[in-house]
C-alpha cells in the first residue's frame, strides 16, 4: 500500500528583497497531489513536524544555497515543545539553524500561550530564525505577536487596501525589531504599495511563482528609492543594515580551497565566501576575484586546491544585525584600500553570520535616498516640503506619541513683496527659514510649504524656546519691520488619526491668530473647544489682506 509521502511534493517561492532587488530566501511549501495532509497537520503535530523536515531534505536535494523558510503550526510547536526532527534534517543536509526561518502560522485559538512561547525561545536560542506568518489573515493575537518577538512579520497582501493597517503594522515591527513582509503580492501596484508602506520582504507569483526546482531568476519591478534614510528621533543614521543583508555563502573554517573554488565556479551570483566555525562565527572571508586570481595563476591549482581555503582568505568584516547603513560604511572606510569591494558579514548578538551586505547596495540606496530627499526641498529654503512633515505626523500618529504641530506665516508678505521688491521678500522668507532650523531640536522637524508658510512638528517640550527665539526677534524687510503669526495645535494619543485631521484642527487657530495684532501666538488642543492666546492682542478692524 502506497505510503501518504508517495504522493506529497515540495515547491519553492522566491523571498525578495525590496531594497536590493534580489533573492532573500526560499519558502519551502507543501503539495500534495491527493488527499490534505495539511488539514490532518493541523490537528496532528508529529504530522506537521515530520512534514517540516521532508520540506528541509527536499530543498537539500535541490542544492540551494539559500536560506530557507519552512512553515508550522503554532500548536504544533506549542505540542511538541520543539521541532526535533526538523533539527535532524537541518544537521543531517549539512545546514545551519541560523540559514532557517520557521514560519510560525495559524491558527493561534486555543493554543497554549506560554508553551508556545517557551518552544519559540527554545528554537531562537539554537539559532532559527522565526516568522510570525499569517498576519492580518488569521487570528494570531496583538499579545502573542510581541510576546513571541519575531524577527520577521508576514503580512497579507490583502491588507494592502488598508495603508493605515499596514503603516500600523510596520511601527510594531519597528518596536519589536522586526522585518515586515508582504506574501500574496501579485500585480506591480500591490509590490509599490507594499514598498511605500515600508515592507522590506515581498513575495507572491508577481515575483515568482511556487515552482518544483528554485527559480534561479525572478522579475522584480523597478523600485523607488529606499525611504527616508533619517529616522524621526534621531541623527542621520541611515536605515537599519538588516534590509540590505543578502544571503551569504557559509562553507566551514576547515573547507579547502577546491571546495571553495566549487562553490564559486557553480554560483555566478556569489561575490564571496564566509568560512566559519562549528558555532557559525566567522573566521575567514574569501573574496571571489582575489580568490580565483590566486587558483588561475600558474602552478595556483595544484599549490592551493587541497590545502585550506583559510590561506587564502582574509580577516572578517562584521556588523551587528542591529547596526545603521553608516555604521558598514565606516568598517568598510577603516579597512585597506584594496578590500573595500568585499562583502561585510552581519552578526546577530552571538556572533553568528547571518547574511552579508554588499558596499554597491548600501551606496546606491544612500546615494537615491539623498536625491529623493533634494527633490523634495523647497528651492528658497533648502527646508523639506509638506509631504515630510506629514508623513512625519503619520508616524507619531502611529506611534502613539504626544506631539505638536504649528504653522508659522509672515504678516502682509504680499505687501513686503510688492513695497520692498521680491529678493527682499526672499531673503526675508530664508533668514525666518534658518531661524526655525536654528531653533529645531531634537525630534522637531522644520518644513517649507511655500510662499511665506512653514510648518513645525515638535514635541511640545521643546515649543516654548523655539517660538521665543522666533517670535523675539526682530524681523524686517528692505527696512519696514514685519510681524509673524504662529499657531499650533497639541495632539495628544488618539485626539487625530491622521495628518488629515491634524490640519483641520490647526486651520482655525490660523485664522484666530491672524486675527491679531502684532507678533502672535495662538495655541489650542485637538478635540477640545476654544484656544489660549500666548501672543499679540485683539486686533482693530484692518484692511482686508493687511495681515495675509
Amino acid at each position: 500500500m502506497p505510503s501518504w509521502t508517495d504522493t506529497l511534493r515540495f515547491a519553492f517561492q522566491p523571498v525578495v528583497n525590496l531594497t536590493t532587488g534580489g533573492v532573500a530566501a526560499l519558502e519551502i511549501l507543501v503539495r500534495p497531489e491527493s488527499g490534505d495532509v495539511l488539514a490532518q497537520a493541523r490537528r496532528d503535530p508529529e504530522l506537521d513536524g515530520t512534514l517540516a523536515a521532508s520540506a528541509m531534505r527536499a530543498a537539500a536535494r535541490q542544492e540551494t544555497l539559500l536560506p530557507l523558510h519552512v512553515n508550522v503550526f503554532a500548536g504544533t510547536l506549542a505540542d511538541l515543545g520543539g521541532l526535533a526532527a526538523l533539527r535532524d534534517a537541518v544537521r543531517e543536509a549539512g545546514r545551519m539553524p541560523w540559514e532557517i526561518t520557521v514560519d510560525v502560522g495559524p491558527p493561534f485559538t486555543h493554543v497554549p500561550h506560554r508553551a508556545l512561547v517557551e518552544a519559540v525561545a527554545a528554537l531562537r536560542e539554537e539559532g532559527f530564525h522565526i516568522c510570525a506568518d499569517g498576519i492580518g489573515d488569521g487570528d494570531v493575537p496583538l499579545r502573542v505577536l510581541a510576546d513571541l518577538a519575531p524577527g520577521l512579520v508576514k503580512l497579507d497582501a490583502s491588507l494592502l487596501s488598508r495603508p493605515a493597517v499596514v503603516r500600523a503594522m510596520r511601527t510594531l515591527c519597528e518596536q519589536l525589531g522586526a522585518l515586515l513582509s508582504v506574501e500574496g503580492v501579485e500585480t506591480e501596484s500591490q509590490c509599490a504599495a507594499a514598498l511605500a508602506a515600508g515592507a522590506q520582504l515581498a513575495q507572491g507569483d508577481l515575483f515568482g511563482p511556487p515552482a518544483r526546482r528554485p527559480a534561479a531568476d525572478v522579475y522584480v519591478p523597478a523600485l523607488s528609492p529606499v525611504a527616508a534614510a533619517v529616522p524621526p528621533d534621531g541623527p542621520p543614521d541611515g536605515p537599519p543594515v538588516r534590509q540590505f543583508v543578502r544571503p551569504a555563502a557559509l562553507l566551514p573554517a576547515v573547507a579547502s580551497a577546491g571546495q571553495v573554488r566549487a562553490l564559486l565556479t557553480g554560483s555566478p551570483e556569489v561575490s564571496g565566501v564566509v568560512l566559519v566555525d562549528a558555532a557559525g562565527v566567522p573566521v575567514r572571508s574569501v573574496q571571489r576575484s582575489r580568490f580565483l586570481l590566486s587558483m588561475s595563476a600558474r602552478y595556483g591549482h595544484a599549490l592551493y586546491a587541497d590545502r585550506p581555503a583559510a590561506r587564502l582568505g582574509d580577516p572578517p568584516r562584521t556588523v551587528g544585525v542591529d547596526a545603521t547603513a553608516w555604521e558598514v560604511l565606516d568598517v568598510v572606510a577603516d579597512g585597506a584600500r584594496d578590500r573595500t569591494s568585499d562583502d561585510v558579514a552581519v552578526v546577530d548578538r552571538l556572533g553568528r553570520c547571518v547574511g552579508v551586505v554588499r558596499l554597491a547596495d548600501l551606496v546606491r540606496a544612500l546615494a537615491e535616498s539623498r536625491v529623493e530627499e533634494a527633490a523634495g526641498l523647497n528651492p528658497l529654503t533648502r527646508l523639506p516640503g509638506s509631504d515630510a512633515i506629514t508623513e512625519e505626523v503619520d508616524r507619531r500618529i502611529l506611534g502613539g506619541r504626544l506631539f505638536s504641530l504649528s504653522w508659522l506665516d509672515v504678516d502682509g508678505f504680499k505687501q513686503v513683496n510688492d513695497g520692498a521688491g521680491f529678493a527682499a521678500g526672499d531673503e526675508l522668507i530664508r533668514a525666518v527659514g534658518r531661524a526655525l532650523q536654528a531653533a529645531a531640536a531634537g525630534a522637531t522637524r522644520v518644513g517649507h510649504i511655500g510662499g511665506d508658510d512653514f510648518l513645525v512638528l515638535a514635541d511640545p517640550d521643546g515649543l516654548d524656546p523655539l517660538a521665543a527665539s522666533v517670535l523675539d526677534a526682530p524681523w524686517s524687510a528692505g527696512g519696514p519691520a514685519v510681524t509673524l503669526s504662529l499657531a499650533t495645535v497639541l495632539c495628544a494619543p488618539g485626539s487625530v488619526t491622521d495628518h488629515r485631521q491634524a490640519a483641520a484642527c490647526l486651520a482655525p487657530l490660523k485664522k484666530a491668530a491672524k486675527a491679531l495684532r502684532g507678533t502672535s501666538w495662538v495655541l489650542g488642543r485637538a478635540g477640545v473647544q476654544g484656544h489660549e492666546v500666548r501672543r499679540g492682542s485683539d486686533a482693530a478692524p484692518a484692511p482686508a489682506g493687511s495681515r495675509a
